[in-house]
């Protein structure tokens, strides 16, 4: 199999000689790839092995090494203070590299233990932006179907095989509900969990109802909010919020799911183009955050009169794109229009699977190849 040099690499390794780096991401993201990549003098580290556990304790890494990586460490009790401790007492080098399957601000909370003393990144799945630039494939096209098919994460994308997807995808989730929930949430219910999940893969794209869910899996409407937010804090899925100028009332509304594996999305290929640009414009997000500091929100709207656009992304720099995900309608979307007065400067952009002819009108609204699109775009107001 092929092995991936990814995009964050080697904004890791600059900030490896001044900071602990923090990467999270979903499980089998590539995450342990990446960081043994970044120098071939390492020493590796895994929380969840037990002869790793005793090394850990006993601080007996090999300092001759540039790198030390611990994987899974958010699983240590008050993994923080212990990493401070070795991070004030030692310095650096060696370098250190944290990676988890979790979300690492959001577990074993111990304060602001870190406070000044990390950068984090967040690794997501391969997308049509990524595969571009690292494996330069000669036809997007064919790229975006294989997305769709198999998902982005690394290894199921470069096997290539629906069959070798589908018995991988069962492991994987398996794994996470199996494994890490009961490591990090001391979940009994998973059955129920397991459920919550094929519910939310026949409803993407569409808000969601805590109290429709609530009564289809027999318990709480707080119990739903808290397994929805377990699953957002393992990488299974994220949310996006309706736009609304009082955030507030923006968190109170119905909130749309995606999922990070694409492939999970049951319904037709539309919704899978649609979870599948959601995870690109995160990706981005997170990007633009994590490399360079840039604050974006993800979002979508929702009028009263129920005039729908698939995406929003609000920026502090730049103005407002508007985008909408089609499969084969090369006519623009009439919604455009509705929110027009309220994002006059706005990018409005409609991308489309199956598309004779790239468009553009005078109202400043584009109708593009949807591989083209994802491809090409950037959230940056200037050079990066």
């Amino acid at each position: 199999m092929v092995r991936m040099k990814r995009v964050l690499i080697d904004n890791i390794r600059a900030d490896l000689v001044k900071k602990i780096v923090l990467v999270s991401g979903p499980r089998q993201a590539g995450k342990t790839t990446l960081a043994k990549m970044i120098d071939p003098s390492f020493d590796y580290f895994n929380y969840d092995s037990a002869e790793h556990r005793l090394a850990l304790m006993e601080k007996s890494w090999d300092r001759t090494k540039k790198l030390v990586i611990f994987d899974e460490l958010h699983k240590m009790k008050e993994w923080k203070s212990w990493l401070k401790g070795v991070y004030d007492t030692e310095k650096i080098p060696p370098s250190l590299l944290v990676t988890g399957s979790a979300k690492l601000d959001s577990f074993r909370k111990v304060g602001d233990s870190l406070a000044g003393r990390f950068f984090r990144y967040r690794l997501h799945p391969l997308d049509l932006k990524e595969i571009q630039l690292v494996l330069q494939p000669a036809e997007m096209g064919v790229v975006l179907d294989q997305l769709l098919l198999l998902g982005g994460f690394p290894e199921p994308f470069l096997e290539g095989s629906e069959r070798f997807y589908k018995r991988w995808k069962h492991s994987h989730l398996d794994i996470i509900l199996r494994q890490d929930l009961i490591d990090l949430e001391n979940i009994s219910q998973i059955q129920s969990v397991e459920t919550l999940i094929e519910l939310l893969r026949g409803r993407v794209g569409s808000p969601i109802s805590y109290s429709s869910l609530a009564g289809d899996l027999q318990c709480s409407d707080k119990t739903v909010k808290k397994w929805l937010t377990i699953l957002e804090n393992m990488y299974v899925i994220f949310k996006v919020t309706p736009y609304h100028k009082n955030i507030a009332r923006s968190l109170l509304k119905a909130p749309k799911y995606y999922f990070y594996d694409t492939g999970q999305v049951l319904g037709d290929q539309g919704l899978k183009l649609e979870n599948l640009t959601a995870c690109a414009l995160l990706k981005e997000i997170h990007r633009q955050s994590d490399c360079f500091g840039e604050i974006f929100k993800l979002h979508y709207l929702r009028s009263k009169e129920k005039h729908e656009i698939d995406f929003l992304v609000v920026g502090d720099k730049v103005e407002p794109l508007l985008l909408e995900v089609k499969w084969s309608d090369d006519k623009p979307s009439k919604n455009f229009n509705k929110f027009s007065d309220y994002f006059p400067g706005a990018k409005k952009v409609q991308i489309v699977k199956k598309l004779e002819r790239e468009k553009t009108y005078p109202d400043g609204s584009e109708i593009r190849r949807a591989h083209s699109w994802l491809t090409e775009f950037s959230l940056a107001a200037g050079v990066e």
